[in-house]
């Protein structure tokens, strides 16, 4: 399943997503296809450095402060095109290594605050539980 495609609801004019989304991002030399982390807890998105640059990401239009559990550490910003639950927004995000965490990019709130809600029951990247996994295949 895709960005495009997911299993999208809104409520009113906002968009249910989940603690982890399908996400596409579109950069000048690829696009890709992932699993994203929505934290309702940070402020800027994020993004892997390395996946920055195999995308072609880029220039860095900025630079931002961002305190983490490492410390307080200036990092760059750059802006990139990302299709969330069927809508393409256009976003900055700050370039981070992100090789030892799970998902290679993180949905904070300078873009959640366009029009998301956030439900915690709520997982991609989960397997189905049985009862619903029972539910699908007609038992």
């Amino acid at each position: 399943m895709s960005a495009e495609q997911s299993d999208s609801h809104s409520v009113g004019d906002r968009t249910i997503v989940g603690l982890t989304e399908y996400v596409v991002v579109k950069g000048a030399v690829e696009t890709k296809d992932l699993i994203a982390r929505i934290d309702t807890g940070a402020t800027k998105s994020s993004i892997d450095l390395m996946l920055a640059s195999k995308l072609g990401l880029g220039p860095v239009v900025d630079s931002k402060l961002i305190k983490s559990a490492y410390g307080i550490r200036l990092r760059p910003v750059v802006q990139a095109d990302i299709m969330i639950a069927g809508r393409l927004i256009r976003a900055k995000f700050t370039l981070a290594d992100r090789l030892h965490m799970r998902f290679p990019v993180l949905i904070g709130q300078n873009i959640l605050k366009r029009g998301f809600l956030v439900d915690p029951s709520r997982r991609v990247d989960l397997p189905l539980k049985k009862k619903d996994k029972e539910q699908s295949d007609g038992k």
